[in-house]
């Protein structure tokens, strides 16, 4: 789960073009969407997309949505339980 959580690090700053954030700067428990990062509805949109071409898993509804991208943590769970 560790490597995980570092690996989706990495690929929410390459994907969201976050120049000046590294990965310390996002914890696993802090709030992703409206949170510190200023990760909006269209990152969003982004990120599912990186999330079904990379792990192969679905994304499908806003309220699923809203579950998994609470946290850092909670995006990695849904992805190690759900991955193809």
């Amino acid at each position: 789960m560790e490597a995980l959580l570092q690996e989706l690090k990495m690929k929410i700053i390459e994907t969201l073009d976050l120049v000046d954030v590294t990965p310390d700067d996002i914890k696993e428990d802090d709030q992703l969407v409206g949170g510190d990062l200023g990760i909006d509805s269209i990152d969003v949109l982004e990120l599912v997309m990186m999330i079904e071409k990379d792990y192969g898993v679905k994304i499908d509804n806003k309220e699923l949505g809203a579950k998994v991208f609470s946290s850092l943590r909670t995006l990695a769970q849904h992805i190690k339980d759900n991955r193809a």
